[in-house]
Order: C-alpha cells, then sequence, then structure tokens
C-alpha cells in the first residue's frame, strides 16, 4: 500500500510539473512547452504504470486506486500552485478538499 501511494505520489509531482509547470513562462512557443511537457510526462507514466499494477495486485480496486490518485493530486497540486505559482490558498479550497475526503471515506468503506 505505501509503495502504491509513494509511486502514485511521485507521479503525479512530475505530472504537475508536466502540465502546470510552463505557466510560469508563458513567453515559451507553445510547441515547445508542449515537448517538454511529454519530455516530463514520460518519467510521470513510468511511475504511473507501475504504481496502478503494485495497487491492482495487493488489494486495490480500480475505483480506489482512482480515487486515490486524485486526492494524491489536489495536495501535490495544492502545494505547487503554493510554492511554484505563488497562488494564494482560499478556505473555499480548503471545503472541496474535505468534500473530496468525504468521497474516499464512503469508496474505501467496506
Amino acid at each position: 500500500m505505501l509503495r502504491t501511494i509513494f509511486l502514485l505520489t511521485a507521479s503525479n509531482i512530475f505530472m504537475t510539473f508536466a502540465w502546470y509547470g510552463h505557466l510560469k513562462n508563458t513567453s515559451m512557443p507553445l510547441w515547445k512547452a508542449i515537448l517538454i511537457s511529454w519530455g516530463i510526462a514520460l518519467f510521470e507514466y513510468c511511475l504511473m504504470v507501475p504504481a496502478n499494477r503494485i495497487g491492482y495486485a495487493n488489494g486495490f480496486s480500480g475505483f480506489q486506486l482512482k480515487i486515490t490518485q486524485e486526492i494524491i493530486t489536489l495536495v501535490v497540486f495544492a502545494v505547487f500552485a503554493i510554492w511554484y505559482l505563488r497562488e494564494p490558498f482560499h478556505w473555499k479550497y480548503l471545503v472541496s478538499f474535505a468534500l473530496i475526503l468525504g468521497a474516499v471515506y464512503f469508496a474505501f468503506k467496506k
């Protein structure tokens, strides 16, 4: 379980930089941003695919893997947006995250 979560977290760090890292340099040509993003995303896939395989083999359902990945994505993105993009964190985002955590609770409830 921890190995899956670690790999999902690492893959989401790469994914976040691939998808949003170029926003700080909007003067870069779009084609170049796309190629760089694809290069970064390759590392994301090299971690995401094993994470999902390992998680599925160790008892996660497909739904549970996806919901876990979305929570990790939100946490990684929140840190990225505050630290890298220098965006403010509003209380409404905290409420939104809490509601999504409720979804996680129900997804894993026996």
